[in-house]
């Protein structure tokens, strides 16, 4: 019998068993950011920590950290063999607003084949199954093809503040041939993906100062500068009519594209103009001479979120702002350093400055870019363990997004990472009603399990980065 059938027929028969124990886990409202929920935080963090050890891990502790708990467990008995370390949280995101929700956010309920809970898609269902995974193989096998380390953490939610000392703390512990995180998504139902790539982060504040107070328009207007406009005139200089980051030296370091992916991400048909009525635009907008997945993967932004100052109630208020200011963030692509780009736009800003007004810059979050080459064994053996399950090409993908704990793995432990999700953008995850459709759970349980035998294939010497 073929491990991938043997695998089949153990989460046939154990699927509602499976289903609800992770309802006993998705049970537990282990909300990071909130005070009042720390004793449920430790008790999630002690539940998975009691599942990996049914489940056949070893070594199995909740780990302290200067905040919530992570859960470490390994199996290491593959002589030879690579070692993957799985990385996932257990923390989720509050539920509010609590009215919109058509079911308990912490009584799942499944309906239409979806499991309605919140941290059903992200990520407890996902953490759930790579733990069911080692389970299922030891189970029906005796033994796994590779070694397995787990790190599963409590504080994602709240940008991972204290896993980056965990790791630096551990990394001998931690050491691995690759690390494999199920926490991102599928290219849309059936469509399976491994994302190679994300973007980082910088973000800064910029508060311009003018008159000691606002100033009567009729007495000063046109003598005196008015904040709002200095800051716009700072805003209108980061970039040009086509959206072009006039920033100078902001793409220096951008590496370019392969012609090999830009035709991977022609070979996904994206429908633009689906996505203008998605979103409710007439035309899309970047960089010329770049598709829109090009853009949004690939290309470094930068994006005012946020413009503050002045009278904004009803009616009219004739008067010169002496404050104004504006939130300003930065997507970034490998291999831009966030300090270097903060550094550059505070250059940009003093050199643009308009007379009359001081302006201070305030930086804020930072998390560093990552990518581990879309044609790395790992990343390729991921493509076709989807395949033998979905039975459709898998799309190679870039995220557009940030999670600033995976650029911390690359940099501090070397190592390529995995990223091979299973939820759908649809599946409501950070908002009421978040769930995950049950068809990816049980065919992700496959996945899983396939893949650790295609990494069992591949030596250490091909896993390196």
């Amino acid at each position: 019998m073929s491990h991938l059938t043997a695998l089949n027929n153990y989460f046939t028969e154990k699927r509602e068993a499976h289903l609800e124990e992770l309802k006993q886990f998705l049970r537990i409202p282990s909300i990071s950011s909130l005070s009042e929920h720390k004793a449920d935080m430790q008790k999630g963090a002690e539940w998975l920590a009691d599942s990996c050890t049914k489940a056949g891990l070893e070594n199995v502790i909740v780990d302290k950290t200067k905040g919530h708990p992570v859960v470490y467990a390994d199996w290491l008995h593959a002589e030879g063999k690579p070692t993957i370390l799985v990385y996932g949280h257990y923390d989720v995101q509050p539920v509010d607003p609590l009215n919109l929700w058509e079911s308990e956010p912490f009584e799942p309920e499944v309906r239409d084949n979806k499991l309605f809970a919140r941290g059903a898609s992200d990520d407890k269902g996902q953490v759930f199954m790579h733990v069911k995974a080692v389970e299922a193989l030891l189970q029906t096998e005796g033994s796994l093809p590779v070694n397995v380390k787990f790190l599963i953490e409590g504080e994602e939610e709240v940008g991972s503040p204290n896993l980056e000392a965990y790791i630096e703390e551990n990394k001998a512990k931690l050491a691995a041939d690759v690390i494999v995180i199920s926490d991102t998504g599928m290219q849309g139902p059936g469509q399976p993906a491994v994302c190679y790539g994300l973007r980082g982060l910088c973000g800064v504040q910029i508060d311009v100062k003018g008159a000691k107070g606002d100033l009567h328009s009729g007495l000063y207007g046109g003598g005196v500068q008015n904040s709002i406009h200095a800051l716009v005139s700072v805003l209108d200089s980061f970039r040009d009519a086509e959206g072009t980051i006039q920033v100078e030296g902001f793409y220096e370091n951008v590496r370019p594209l392969l012609d090999e992916e830009r035709e991977a991400y022609r070979a996904l048909g994206f429908d633009e103009e689906e996505l203008k009525k998605e979103v409710g635009v007439d035309e899309l907008f970047g960089e010329k001479g770049f598709s829109h997945l090009e853009r949004v993967w690939a290309r470094p932004t930068l994006e005012v979120n946020g413009v503050f100052g002045g009278f904004s109630g009803e009616g009219i208020k004739t008067v010169l702002p002496s404050e104004a200011g504006a939130k300003i963030t930065c997507r970034l692509v490998p291999d831009q350093d966030p300090d270097e780009i903060v550094a550059k736009l505070k250059e940009h800003i003093e050199k643009n400055k308009p007379t009359g007004v001081t302006v201070t810059v305030t930086e804020f979050d930072k998390g560093k870019p990552f990518i581990t080459p879309f044609d790395h064994p790992a990343i390729q053996a991921a493509g076709r363990s989807y395949e033998k399950v979905y039975h459709v090409p898998t799309a190679y993908t870039r995220g557009g997004g940030s999670i600033p704990i995976v650029a911390a793995f690359d940099e501090i432990l070397g190592l390529p990472v995995v990223l091979m999700g299973f939820g759908l953008s649809s599946e409501n995850f950070h908002a009421p009603n978040e769930h995950f459709h049950l068809e990816n759970f049980d065919q992700g349980l496959r996945v899983i399990g396939d893949y650790y035998y295609e990494l069992a294939d591949l030596t250490k010497e091909q896993l390196k980065k």
